[in-house]
């Protein structure tokens, strides 16, 4: 039997979101503040993430993903199962037309069968 080990929830976003997940208990966290170094500091955040074997789940901004891309293709290429990177919406609405639709295919792609709540 395989032992249980514990992961990190960390996100990745802007004060709000991060403000809001802390308050949930997330103590992992980036908050990527200003326009100037957006790209970079995202792309360093991720890196700094998937580097670590204690984080599990990564919640990223949609807005924040677009920088990331290459990243994240590589972790959902990739043979190991964390972590498992999600794209929450933002403020000011999601690029996805079918929410429910997204979020059911990332936890059939991540587990392997589809949960019905």
């Amino acid at each position: 039997m395989m032992p249980i080990r514990h992961l990190d929830i960390a996100v990745i976003g802007d004060e709000e979101l991060v403000n809001v997940l802390r308050l949930a208990g997330i103590s992992k966290y980036y908050m990527i503040k200003g326009d100037h170094e957006i790209r970079e500091n995202v792309r360093k955040a991720l890196a700094e993430l998937l580097a670590d074997p204690d984080a599990g789940i990564v919640i990223i901004l949609e807005d924040y993903a677009e920088y990331v891309k290459d990243l994240v293709a590589q972790v959902k290429k990739g043979k190991g199962i964390t972590p498992v990177i999600v794209e929450v919406p933002s403020k000011f609405g999601t690029k996805y037309p079918d929410v429910r639709e997204y979020y059911r295919a990332l936890i059939r792609e991540s587990i392997g069968f589809e949960v019905e709540i």
